[in-house]
């Protein structure tokens, strides 16, 4: 049997203080889809991130500078969004995902990403992501 070079992921440990910032539910319209009526008009997707922090050696201080900011998450993916047309949303998750990865205090992030109209009798469709730095 042949032994993985993988290294599990943890999102908590003991060890390690872990702090973990989340966007939920995030609805906006957007332009995804490989079919001609997905390129037409737009269709609301849903987006959730998770974003395990490694927390800092100084205290807090009850100062914004010293945390990840949430809103600068959903204003990053606003942007990210309203840039163009996607055709898949595995390349939209991915992208959040590196996005989100650039910020060096960010271990690990779980994207979902669900196209909330593909389907008349679904609530949703979509995939989840979780990527962490190597």
């Amino acid at each position: 049997m042949q032994k993985s070079n993988l290294t599990p992921l943890k999102l908590s440990s003991a060890s390690k203080s872990l702090r973990h910032v989340f966007v939920n539910d995030l609805v906006i319209d957007s332009f995804i889809g490989i079919y001609d009526h997905e390129k037409e008009s737009a269709q609301k997707i849903k987006i959730s991130v998770d974003l395990a922090v490694e927390e800092c050696d100084h205290p807090l201080k009850d100062d914004i500078n010293n945390v990840l900011c949430y809103e600068n998450i959903v204003k990053n993916i606003e942007t990210m969004v309203s840039a163009g047309h996607v055709h898949l949303v595995e390349t939209l998750a991915e992208n959040i995902a590196q996005m989100n990865l650039q910020d060096s205090r960010v271990t690990t992030v779980r994207v979902r990403v669900e196209k909330l109209q593909a389907f008349a009798n679904t609530a949703s469709v979509g995939v989840e992501i979780e990527r962490h730095r190597l």
